[in-house]
């Protein structure tokens, strides 16, 4: 099955959007970043947020630490997992990118209406 239709090609690149906002950006996958970066806020006077990020340790842990705050190199990342899973354990791999595809069209929703609201 290494062919892929239209239809899984999507839903493959839903559920690798949504897969890695929720590593990069989320606070519930806090936990997973808090041992290789700490993020600071800080509010300008003009209404805008400067952060400030201070990685942890040096070598690997640094690297992932770069790698997990960088949402294209996260993206490359979690696009390989899905789509090895998908190939090679669809059984288990096929709920995971529905249901992420899923929350990703309605992350997708949830922007345009905020923006048009």
């Amino acid at each position: 099955m290494l062919l892929l239709t239209w239809l899984t090609f999507f839903l493959l690149a839903l559920a690798a959007f949504r897969l890695t906002r929720l590593i990069v950006y989320d606070k519930i996958t806090g936990f997973i970043r808090a041992p290789f970066f700490e993020v600071e806020e800080k509010w300008l006077t003009d209404g805008t947020v400067e952060e400030t990020v201070t990685f942890k340790g040096s070598g690997l842990k640094r690297w992932v630490g770069e790698l997990l705050r960088c949402h294209w190199c996260t993206g490359i990342w979690t696009s390989t997992l899905l789509y090895l899973g998908f190939q090679l354990a669809p059984f288990v791999f096929t709920p995971i990118v529905i249901i992420l595809a899923i929350a990703g069209v309605a992350a997708i929703i949830e922007v345009l209406i905020s923006y048009l609201v």
